[in-house]
């Protein structure tokens, strides 16, 4: 029995047996060539990488091997142990140093989360200019240190806009130059610190704020649980990743402080704004005591380490067990 196809149908077969691929048969892929272009997830970024390994890790080994030495800068040395860290702890100005480090850093990091947490929960409701006062709040933070740094030491002193209006109030016995004092001078480099890190907890806190979910907020509400109990038991624990970035990294900035010490006191009045980063640039750079240096860049190195571990394990603890 024969079959017969119109001229359509015929003409519609031919062409796909010419157009269409038969089913069943594909065609194996063309081998690529082996080039450059195929280790290019890697190869491109080798650059950088030698580059990190240089800079970071390099640099930082010949550091600790010469916190071991007498060098000078120039010339030879010789190795000497741990005489570079005896003389460190025997040093009365050095364990000053390390006292302010320790102060400036948890002064900072708590003032600067709670205040940045306090922001972060008034920004985050409905106001109108909260993207204005989210701006201001955070502009100090991409201000260059040593410029604003500048300003607050003209502000605090002893002619500045704060003892003008301290005693245009009658306030002029409570007038004195901040900077100079050696009591308060570190209570100002506190305050710039504080002042230059609210808005980088803030925005951190914002950001943990905005994966809460309302619900349970208003959940909460419904049960009868006031403003405290909400932000205690709800709040709080949902933001804790947030409360350990923020932590972490104020803590980290808060143990190297440098630059705000060197424009507003420079280390002084009599070495009471000392830090340990103040002491490395001082003992390497102005004195030329290279060794004496690196051994205090080592010894800040590894207090910086074991604050971020200690605060990372605490941080994860305490959320597991949540």
């Amino acid at each position: 029995m024969s079959t017969t196809l119109r001229p359509s149908e015929a003409a519609r077969t031919e062409t796909e047996r010419v157009v269409l691929p038969r089913r069943g048969r594909r065609r194996a892929p063309a081998p690529r060539r082996p080039g450059l272009l195929k280790f290019g997830h890697w190869w491109w970024a080798l650059p950088g990488i030698l580059f990190v390994i240089g800079i970071h890790y390099v640099a930082t080994s010949v550091g600790g091997f010469f916190a071991f030495t007498n060098w000078t800068g120039i010339g030879a040395f010789q190795l000497i142990g741990l005489d570079n860290f005896v003389k460190i702890f025997q040093d009365p100005t050095k364990l000053g140093a390390l006292g302010n480090t320790l102060f400036l850093a948890f002064g900072s990091v708590i003032l600067s989360n709670i205040l940045g947490l306090a922001f972060a929960l008034g920004l985050n409701r409905g106001l109108k200019s909260r993207y204005v006062l989210r701006t201001l709040f955070f502009m100090p933070v991409v201000l260059s240190p040593l410029a604003t740094s500048y300003i607050w030491k003209f502000i605090f002193d002893y002619n500045g806009p704060l003892n003008i209006a301290l005693r245009g109030m009658g306030l002029g016995n409570v007038a004195r130059a901040w900077v100079a004092d050696p009591t308060w001078a570190i209570w100002t480099v506190l305050i710039v610190l504080v002042w230059q890190n609210i808005g980088f907890a803030m925005v951190i806190y914002m950001a943990g704020l905005a994966a809460v979910p309302v619900e349970i907020e208003e959940a909460a509400a419904i049960d009868g649980a006031n403003l405290w109990q909400r932000f205690w038991h709800v709040t709080l624990p949902s933001i804790r990743p947030a409360v350990a970035i923020a932590t972490t990294l104020g803590l980290v900035n808060g143990l190297r402080v440098f630059d705000q010490i060197m424009a507003l006191t420079g280390g002084g009045p009599a070495a009471a704004t000392e830090t340990l980063a103040t002491q490395v640039y001082k003992q390497s750079f102005a004195l030329g005591n290279f060794g004496y240096g690196a051994a205090l860049a080592l010894l800040l190195t590894l207090i910086i380490l074991v604050f971020a571990v200690v605060q990372q394990r605490v941080t994860a603890g305490r959320s597991e067990e949540s």
